[in-house]
């Protein structure tokens, strides 16, 4: 006689280690099998591994909206793995949209909401594996966040990038209709021009294409091994990005069957291996924050000044946007992002015995990608935009670290033009984004100039705006090499010119960015990695007395609560209380 289904079913009993037992197993989980089989779960479903696919697929942002489709693909792996599949949702803020008004604030707030929402999911629903989906800016760093904290065996998995649209004959991304609000203040373009710039430049569904924030942190989810290698580059409307995704679930069972964590995947090299690849590609700045942040939470001891340590010994070999022209789907026709981690490996740069998601580490890796036919020859790399190693574009890195008595914790700049720049200049001050930006599209802004907002911090905020409106602007005006801007904000990945972020201490916590007073020369540095102003110890001292601590911004609700809980950018801006908070204690 044949065995019934719940014979075969315990007969196939699930490891004893895997938390979804908790709630499949044993006749007093008769109830919670119940609503599993209320969704369409069976018996088979019920024995085999919960794999959760967090997927903050939304209408609010291009970067979001086919996300459903690409978690499809996912659960499709999943299921020929023969594991259960569990997808639920998350939060998503798009970046692009909510720039330039006071909704950015809640960007880097969205990252913490995103982590806290997937680790809570995977926390109460006993789930035994992650495949943790990604479209705009934040969503990435904080579902790799939550993979780390939840340590169950994980994969992520990016949405993919737009394709460029074409305005005149040439490439166009969402930077350059930022940086057309310029040219239109300044009369470089027409309003009749801006306005068809802004219907061709968006051509589709993905993240914004060039190597912007979210193409950065897809690149460091495969250099750091949370992602398997070339899967950041298939564009977000291709056959290839189902492919990558299908695999993805594929690998999240064999993550289970073989206990292959986060803890057991990341390690000190692999986040020295993740900051050479953004510097190596002319990263986002926004990843110093993130990868800090990710440090943090993975009890990996990373401070702010190794960025600039490895910037320094790392050649900059990868020319795209913003300070370049070519956008990830031209990286990907040349191989992805494999190409540039196999020129940095043979120099030296990276290290690859650093262990990956597939269980490869990342020369094996390399190796067998090379075996399958899935990157090209190195000869055979375009070397247009993709440089080698030996004829770098630039011989030092993107990310500077600048610090002194401005910035005694640290302020990120990222070079995308003279990296000999040294600029000095008076001090234009600003409270907030809004002064600031009012100041430049009224055409204020002289040559010489150093734009100074406060006020835009973690905690002063809070959330640490994003001001790509501003840069942009200053840009479009034609003022990308004479003009500096120095925040305790962030700046977005499009961001290009001498541009200073996430100054520490900020001025909410006391830095000194809060004690500048209009007129104040003000310092630029970038060969000798400085920000200061011409001011004697005597003279901050006098003001710091003098100053006072600024009352919240936000008194209630979700602001508030993140504001009071942030810590320094220094530290990459946690609010885990768990996890280093500050640099130094205030």
């Amino acid at each position: 006689m044949s065995n019934t289904p719940q014979q075969e079913r315990r007969e196939r009993e699930k490891p004893e280690e895997l938390p979804s037992r908790e709630v499949t197993e044993g006749t007093e989980r008769a109830p919670h099998r119940a609503m599993f089989r209320a969704m369409g779960y069976d018996d088979e479903d019920l024995a085999s591994p919960m794999v959760g696919v967090a997927n903050p697929a939304a209408d609010v942002t291009p970067c979001n909206v086919h996300l459903g489709e690409v978690a499809d693909s996912a659960i499709e792996g999943i299921d020929d793995a023969e594991g259960m599949p569990i997808e639920f949702g998350t939060i998503t803020i798009s970046d692009a949209i909510s720039m330039g008004t006071e909704g950015m604030k809640a960007s880097l707030i969205s990252r913490e909401v995103i982590a806290d929402s997937v680790e809570l999911v995977a926390f109460g629903e006993r789930m035994d594996a992650l495949v943790t989906v990604a479209g705009c800016d934040k969503n990435l760093p904080g579902m790799m966040m939550a993979a780390i904290r939840t340590d169950l065996p994980s994969v992520f998995l990016y949405g993919g990038s737009i394709m460029p649209g074409e305005h005149q004959g040439r490439e166009v991304t969402i930077q350059n209709v930022f940086e057309g609000v310029g040219a239109v203040s300044s009369g470089e373009m027409s309003e009749d021009e801006l306005d068809e710039l802004e219907r061709e430049a968006c051509p589709g569904a993905g993240s914004c294409g060039g190597m912007f924030t979210a193409n950065t942190m897809a690149s460091i989810s495969e250099a750091i091994g949370l992602a398997p290698l070339g899967s950041a580059g298939p564009p977000a409307e291709s056959d290839e990005r189902h492919e990558v995704a299908r695999e993805a679930g594929e690998i999240a069972l064999d993550c289970v069957e073989n206990d292959r964590t986060p803890s057991e995947i990341l390690s000190k090299e692999s986040f020295e291996n993740a900051i050479a690849v953004q510097v190596a590609m002319g990263g986002s700045t926004n990843a110093v924050l993130h990868l800090l942040a990710m440090a943090a939470e993975a009890g990996v001891d990373l401070g702010i000044e190794e960025f600039d340590e490895i910037s320094r010994r790392t050649p900059k070999i990868a020319n795209l946007q913003p300070g370049g022209t070519r956008v990830m789907k031209d990286l990907n026709d040349q191989g992805g992002v494999p190409v540039v981690i196999r020129r940095l490996l043979e120099a030296g740069h990276v290290h690859g015995d650093a262990m990956t998601v597939t269980g490869r580490t990342i020369a094996e890796e390399l190796s067998h990608l090379e075996e399958e036919g899935a990157i090209p020859d190195d000869e055979a790399v375009d070397a247009d935009f993709i440089y080698t190693t030996q004829e770098p574009y630039q011989e030092e890195g993107a990310i500077k670290i600048l610090t002194g008595n401005l910035a005694p914790d640290g302020a990120v700049l990222k070079v995308t033009g003279d990296d000999k720049f040294h600029h000095e200049g008076p001090a234009r001050v600003f409270e907030g984004e809004e002064a600031a930006m009012k100041y430049v599209q009224e055409g204020y802004i002289e040559s010489g100039d150093v734009i100074v907002i406060r006020n835009e911090g973690p905690r002063g905020g809070p959330g640490m705006r994003e001001m790509l409106g501003v840069t942009a602007a200053v840009v479009g005006q034609g003022h990308e090499d004479d003009v500096a801007l120095l925040t305790d904000g962030r700046f977005s990945g499009a961001t290009r010119g001498p541009m200073i972020g996430h100054v520490a201490p900020e001025a909410a916590a006391g830095g000194p960015i809060a004690l500048l007073e209009e007129g104040d020369t003000v310092t630029v540095d970038i060969s000798d990695r400085t920000l200061s102003v011409d001011l004697s110890e005597e003279e901050l001292d006098s003001r710091r007395d003098r100053w006072e601590t600024p009352s919240p911004a936000y008194e209630n609700g979700v602001l508030a609560k993140y504001g009071a809980t942030f810590g320094s950018a220094a530290n990459g801006a946690v609010t885990n209380p768990g996890v280093k908070r500050e640099a130094n204690e205030q």
